[in-house]
């Protein structure tokens, strides 16, 4: 499923949505590029969740942030990681567990992702656009 959202609003908006489907166990991997929205996309999923957005950030120098909200939520940014890293960082801990985990810079710890993850590529689409493809669940 391919969305088009034009605003970080229309962004946070599909998240939400996501994050509605959600249940625990589950594990969504975002890809994109620098300042494509997949941080605005996890405000979104974690609004769902009833965790407020403000405790939602971008990577500086925490990887793994949890949440306690309906369930509990595993926010990894994998920004500061380089791909050889990540088997040290104990992913099989939060991925697959009774929370639901969410990656950004997926690609880095692809061999660790499972293979029924949700996957969502967020990519330009024009200057304050994005193409939002969601596969492994329908919204």
């Amino acid at each position: 499923m391919v969305l088009l959202s034009k605003s970080d609003a229309g962004t946070r908006e599909i998240g939400r949505r996501l994050g509605e489907k959600l249940k625990g166990g589950d594990v969504v991997a975002l890809y994109g590029e620098l300042g494509a929205g997949k941080t605005t996309m996890v405000k979104g999923i974690a609004a769902a969740l009833g965790i407020s957005e403000r405790d939602i950030t971008s990577a500086s120098f925490t990887i793994i942030a949890e949440h306690h909200g309906a369930v509990p939520f595993y926010h990894i940014d994998l920004y500061r990681v380089a791909p050889g890293e990540v088997p040290d960082l104990g992913l099989d801990e939060y991925l697959g567990s009774r929370g639901i985990a969410v990656i950004e810079w997926a690609e880095r710890a692809e061999g660790e992702i499972p293979d029924n993850s949700i996957r969502v590529r967020l990519s330009y689409a024009e200057e304050n656009a994005r193409e939002i493809d969601i596969q492994g669940i329908a919204l």
